[in-house]
């Protein structure tokens, strides 16, 4: 049997172009991965893994050596001083929530600089939703920066808008589901110059989520104080099942853990239960599963370019994250292919996904994801609020074969079956 069975010999064509076009830029990404993977490997070696740190503890957690080992990793491979790599972190909003929140207090201002945060975040600082718990609740100012027209950050705007009572600057370097372009480290770098030439001592914290591993440098190398990131992304390889990391100044992951549990016990404590071997051996994959994943977001686009779709990014452009969006200008062409990812996924192949309301999101939002593990946007998925002009988000994939495969067959569903 052949994955060529039953496609249309034009859509077989198709991807031999797009595979003879798209080659030279799968070569850089595996280059990268060479980098990033020695990277990772050296942080290991360089702190004596043993085995013995994959077993995790119970109760409270004390003197937990493979915990405190793997987040030693994190910081030496993340750029940082210090890092909390906890299963106790429920999402990536979770995460995020934890550290923004743990760096201010009542007075102080947090303000954003890559335009407005994305749904879930803005019920965490009292943007949206009933405020309670929220930064708004406890007096803590929360604001952004509009980006320009054309999707960059407004570096004179940021400069005029920061105060003496701007406490923390927050980057968001993923998109979300707006429609602008990630921001590259290189990007990032120039946003933290400008901020400094204002504000030297303003804290810079990075929502990295979907960016580990996806260029050769990350946000902390180029000059941020605090980044943030889920383990059911990148990080966590496609291995781990839950929790997420936070890494940076020394002073400030502390500062952040008196906001993880309570005053007095920070990062001390935390069961790892049977969670430490996914995260040590998904930490040592997130390297490879990353980039095969935007190698994989590199053939989407190349191919459904060649369908005439609006796609972002091209298929040649630089890189910073999983994501990849493509346009469909209706809600019946993206539901269509929505629904063919989902019959492309090892799990769950059999389900119809059906756009509805979901927590935190002011659209309805259809998700396709047939994953081992549930929400796990480093595995191959696709998601989108049915809005204009009906975009979905493409992103991950544990294997580039398993993305090739996917976009293929949804494309034969979409656009071939008609």
């Amino acid at each position: 049997m052949s994955w060529k069975d039953n496609l249309d010999p034009k859509l077989v064509a198709l991807v031999a172009e797009v595979d003879a076009k798209i080659a030279p830029r799968l070569a850089e990404l595996d280059d990268q991965i060479l980098d990033n993977q020695a990277k990772v490997l050296n942080a290991f070696r360089n702190h004596n893994v043993a085995e013995s740190y994959l077993n995790g503890t119970t109760g409270y957690g004390d003197d937990d050596q493979g915990r405190d080992v793997l987040e030693a990793i994190y910081a030496e491979v993340l750029g940082g001083e210090d890092a909390l790599v906890r299963p106790q972190f429920v999402s990536g909003t979770h995460t995020i929530g934890v550290a923004e929140l743990g760096l201010v207090r009542p007075g102080d201002e947090l303000l954003y600089i890559t335009g407005e945060p994305y749904d879930t975040l803005q019920q965490v600082l009292g943007m949206a939703g009933n405020g309670i718990g929220s930064a708004k609740e406890y007096g803590i100012a929360c604001d952004y920066v509009p980006l320009n027209a054309d999707g960059s950050a407004d570096l004179p705007a940021i400069q005029q808008r920061i105060t003496a009572k701007t406490k923390v600057v927050c980057i968001q370097r993923s998109r979300g589901y707006a429609t602008r372009d990630s921001f590259t480290v290189a990007k990032i770098a120039e946003m933290i110059k400008a901020v400094r030439a204002v504000a030297p001592a303003v804290w810079i914290f990075v929502d990295n989520a979907y960016g580990e591993f996806s260029e050769r440098l990350e946000p902390l190398d180029v000059g941020a104080d605090l980044m943030a990131g889920s383990l059911i992304k990148n990080a966590g390889g496609g291995i781990a099942k839950t929790g997420g990391y936070i890494v940076g100044r020394k002073d400030l992951v502390e500062r952040v853990s008196y906001r993880m549990t309570v005053p007095g016990i920070g990062g001390a404590e935390g069961a790892t239960g049977s969670n430490l071997w996914d995260m040590y051996e998904g930490f040592f994959l997130a390297p490879s599963v990353t980039g095969n994943a935007i190698k994989g977001a590199v053939f989407e686009a190349a191919l459904l370019e060649a369908l005439s779709l609006d796609v972002s990014p091209k298929w040649d452009a630089p890189r910073t994250d999983l994501i990849q969006t493509a346009n469909f200008g209706n809600p019946e062409d993206m539901t269509k292919f929505a629904k063919a990812v989902q019959e492309f996924s090892p799990v769950d192949s059999f389900v119809t996904p059906i756009a509805e309301h979901m927590t935190g999101y002011e659209d309805k939002v259809i998700m396709a994801a047939g994953n081992f593990v549930s929400g796990a946007t480093i595995e191959f998925s696709a998601d989108g609020p049915l809005r204009e002009p009906y975009t979905l988000y493409i992103q991950g994939g544990l294997t580039y074969a398993h993305v090739k495969l996917g976009i293929i067959g949804a494309a034969q569903a979409t656009y071939f079956n008609k």
